[in-house]
């Protein structure tokens, strides 16, 4: 028979234990041409931006991009890994700053970092700062989370 391996069981972060500054994830995403059009799939977004070099080019883009709400959706994870549940993020908002240029050969690794922003202990909840890059230039600005830790 053979074993089982058990997934071990995420903490819930304890309110009390975080300051602000601290580092509660980070997370690198690795991107491809074919990451694109699986997601164009179950978005229904068939921009040809984001799987044609050549319509990219027309429209003055440096090549394939991915999807805004895709770098959006993964940039999220981490923090929601971290929070242990989906239902504690309140709130999220991002401002897209720059694309993610996804390579035909060797695709794109975005890189996400949260980090406590603010603590607000009446409604013991956390703003969590985003820092989420792309060949060293921010893609996400101004990106938060507010999570609820109960």
């Amino acid at each position: 028979m053979a074993a089982v391996q058990q997934t071990p069981v995420q903490q819930t972060p304890v309110f009390e234990e975080l300051a602000v500054g601290d580092v509660v994830a980070e997370q690198e995403f690795a991107l491809t041409r074919d990451s694109l059009v699986r997601y164009a799939g179950a978005s229904g977004d068939f921009n040809p931006i984001h799987y044609r070099d050549d319509v990219a080019a027309t429209v003055g883009l440096p090549g394939v991009l991915a999807h805004g709400m895709l770098t959006m959706g993964f940039a999220v994870q981490p923090v929601v890994d971290w929070a242990g549940d989906p239902g504690r993020v309140l709130d999220y908002q991002v401002r897209f700053t720059r694309p993610v240029v996804v390579d035909p050969s060797f695709g794109a690794t975005v890189t996400v970092t949260a980090k406590v922003g603010q603590l607000d202990a009446e409604a013991r909840a956390a703003r969590i700062d985003l820092t989420v890059s792309f060949g060293g230039a921010t893609v996400l600005g101004k990106a938060q989370v507010r999570v609820v830790l109960g």
